[in-house]
């Protein structure tokens, strides 16, 4: 098994997009004198921001870390094989088309979505497996062939899904908790979906048997929380998925990035790689731009009206902002917050291919509710996992060589308050998940990888600029959720505005997107800027 460094997919686009005089020399003056927009980062949150910026009147400028964009979704090229980064399931594409179309553009013209069927395949520790899909009939049925008695239970189920979605998503999804007043208006809504309870305890309240528990609730992972915890509100994922399915992108995800990428080329807004913000400039507690540091320790100050991060919100507070400024986002406040876990990610390809498995599995471990506690709470790296296993060509086989087969395996790991060595611990844990892979899935899986790359919670920490190394910032339990979670308007400083899976609604694609939907409602709207 060879391990080679990685190699990183063309970067041409918006790559050399000049800077606006008017911005890059933070005047605030050019041709038309337009009011101007900083984003930091270019994850899903950020580049949707800047769409959504432009299409108001804003001049935008994106600023990235990273050599090229995507921020979570960062796109890795390997010796003939492409890796999604992070994000791999596309559900609700309606928010995608309304950004195109905010552009004049149609979304479908630039990529291209294929349904998942089933969505996933959850693979329980005895081999046994329930098959995740969008049809109720089949779904009912794969109930009925796990546990006859829960089908009842599983159409309330069904039902409480439904009224979450109803409230949740399409009353509460797209508005920025600003105010208390919000959250006052907010209080009936929630009471009807009985927000108190944990994922786990409402899926428990209809569903007897233990695999049907586990396959009913674990989706809150995929936004950074523990079922156990998080409220069950989320439920709605489940009306959401059914409502407008599970879709893969052809090309992976990154075709989406590049897409949004080339709207904003069109529109003349400049994406700056390698333009790592170093501080987020306030004066009389407004923010009034950024300052860059370059690798040769030179400061550039770039000015604007709004600025907008699409970074992690415990980072951004605690090492972007002075504390002087912080009046509500303490350094006590940040460190006490529940932050959610880290994931251990292992991207690899293969010299064969494996037909039969989905392009999704949830693979489960012997323990559920214990190791999640681990995870979570205890923040201790166990010697048991459950992985979400990701194989792309079993939808687009162009990610990888002919005959070969493009993977990635993903644990849920605690944050870095583990302690965990990872320079140390890394080879190990993924010889582990190999084995284990190769126990149940992949027979054979060592002697047949060719390429090999490993991401750690140090990863998140050190280059992602993720607190803790935490993957989704603060855990979405209800008491860091809506108003409690950071607010897409600063609630210390003028004109700072937060998108992405660390402010509300939270994580995941729908819930970055919409953020950027969200931060429509309170950023400055131009004519209120030219009258101040």
């Amino acid at each position: 098994m060879s391990t080679t460094d990685l190699n990183f997919l063309p970067r041409n686009l918006a790559a050399t997009t000049p800077m606006p005089s008017f911005v890059a020399n933070g005047s605030g003056a050019g041709p038309a004198a337009k009011k101007t927009a900083i984003v930091v980062g270019s994850g899903f949150g950020g580049l949707a921001a800047a769409i959504r910026l432009s299409a108001m009147g804003y001049s935008v400028t994106v600023l990235e870390k990273l050599d090229g964009p995507g921020g979570r979704g960062y796109v890795r090229k390997q010796d003939g094989f492409i890796f999604d980064g992070g994000p791999t399931i596309v559900t609700v594409p309606f928010l995608f088309e309304e950004l195109w179309a905010l552009c004049g553009k149609k979304f479908a013209d630039d990529v291209e979505l294929r349904l998942m069927d089933p969505f996933y395949r959850v693979r329980f520790h005895d081999g046994t497996h329930f098959d995740y899909s969008g049809d109720p009939e089949r779904m009912r049925a794969e109930v009925i062939r796990i546990s006859p008695q829960d089908a009842a239970g599983f159409d309330r189920f069904v039902k409480e899904a439904d009224k979450c979605y109803r409230l949740g998503f399409e009353t509460l999804g797209c508005k920025a908790f600003d105010s208390i007043g919000d959250l006052v208006a907010a209080l009936p809504a929630m009471m009807k979906m009985k927000a108190w309870r944990t994922m786990f305890s409402l899926v428990s309240s209809y569903l007897e048997h233990p695999k049907l528990r586990m396959a009913m609730s674990l989706q809150t992972l995929l936004i950074g929380g523990n079922p156990f915890s998080v409220t069950g509100v989320y439920s709605l994922i489940n009306a959401l998925e059914r409502r407008f399915g599970v879709y893969s992108a052809m090309g992976g995800t990154g075709s989406i990035i590049n897409g949004m990428v080339k709207l904003l080329n069109e529109r003349g807004v400049p994406v700056r790689y390698n333009s790592q913000v170093n501080q987020i400039v306030v004066e009389s507690g407004r923010a009034t731009g950024v300052e860059l540091l370059n690798n040769r320790g030179i400061v550039e100050r770039l000015s604007a009206d709004i600025v907008v991060c699409n970074s992690d919100t415990s980072w951004t507070y605690k090492n972007l902002i002075a504390p002087e400024h912080r009046r509500h986002w303490t350094d006590k406040k940040i460190e006490n917050g529940k932050h959610s876990m880290s994931l251990f990610v292992w991207y690899f390809g293969t010299s064969k291919t494996y037909p039969e498995v989905p392009h999704h599995t949830m693979v489960l471990g012997p323990r559920y509710e214990g190791l999640l506690t681990d995870i979570f709470k205890n923040h201790k790296l166990t010697e048991d996992f459950s992985l979400y296993l990701h194989r792309p060509t079993a939808t687009d086989p162009s990610v990888a060589p002919d005959g070969c087969d493009c993977f990635y395996v993903l644990a849920p790991v605690p944050h870095l308050d583990s302690g965990t060595d990872w320079a140390k611990e890394a080879e190990s844990y993924k010889n582990a998940i190999c084995k284990r892979l190769e126990e149940t899935l992949l027979p054979d899986l060592g002697q047949h990888v060719v390429t090999s790359h490993v991401m750690t919670p140090q990863h998140f920490h050190d280059d992602l600029l993720s607190y803790k190394g935490a993957a989704f910032g603060l855990e979405p339990v209800l008491l860091q959720s809506a108003w409690f979670r950071p607010h897409n308007r600063s609630e210390d400083i003028e004109n700072l505005f937060m998108v992405g899976a660390s402010t509300h609604p939270g994580a995941g694609m729908p819930g970055v997107l919409m953020s950027a939907k969200a931060l429509q409602t309170v950023v400055p709207k131009i004519q209120n800027i030219a009258n101040a």
